[in-house]
């Protein structure tokens, strides 16, 4: 029987089998860059104070609110996450002055101007280009164990300090004023300002700049 020297000792140089890249945390990675790009582009479209990309990556509370959210979210959706994913967010919550439930359903390009004092509740749901201001609370009215917090449409804007309570839906392209309580539906493309807010509607044709003057109840 012929011997057969073992590969480490035979002639020639020695095959080495790298480590292949596992498919899915390479998308995984692909995916999270992206969505940072899209955050970060996203808050330089809307805060004018944004002087670059590094800046806003280094030191926007809003975003590392939101970034570590996403982590979160995705340890509590698994067996015995629950747990950890609140620990994560409790020290963002004292790093960014944001408290994000980790079982809330946020969007893409979510932006959050300022950061400091924003709640935003368990069973919220936000959809994609949303932008809130400081202040503003996504609370509930209910201890039930059910859908008590409300559920925000795609490009809807919150002004500073503003209170959305219970189960309601605010529609696309809404808009809720600063300080205003909302306990009602807002429907797509109203305005909502006041204590309880009452609906405006937008007047078409008019540039974001025009609706600063004509709703001023939304910034301030």
């Amino acid at each position: 029987m012929a011997w057969i020297a073992p590969a480490a000792l035979q002639s020639g140089p020695a095959k080495t089998h790298a480590p292949a890249a596992r498919p899915g945390v390479t998308r995984q990675l692909a995916a999270a860059y992206r969505h940072v790009r899209e955050d970060i582009d996203a808050a330089m479209g809307r805060d004018p104070a944004a002087h670059s990309r590094v800046e806003m990556f280094l030191a926007s509370s809003g975003l590392h609110a939101i970034w570590a959210y996403r982590v979160a979210h995705r340890i509590w959706a698994r067996p015995g996450g629950k747990l950890l994913a609140r620990l994560i967010s409790q020290v963002v919550r004292a790093a960014t002055g944001v408290e994000i439930h980790p079982g809330a359903t946020i969007g893409q390009r979510f932006f959050i101007d300022h950061g400091m004092g924003v709640v935003i509740g368990e069973t919220a749901e936000i959809g994609d280009d949303v932008m809130l201001y400081h202040g503003v609370t996504l609370g509930g009215r209910s201890l039930a164990k059910t859908k008590r917090h409300p559920t925000l449409g795609d490009r809807v804007t919150v002004g500073a300090g503003a209170k959305i309570l219970g189960p309601i839906t605010v529609g696309d392209d809404a808009q809720v004023g600063a300080n205003s309580v909302v306990v009602k539906d807002v429907p797509a493309g109203a305005v909502a300002v006041g204590i309880p807010a009452q609906l405006r509607h937008k007047v078409e044709g008019l540039t974001p700049e025009e609706l600063l003057d004509y709703h001023p109840a939304i910034w301030i």
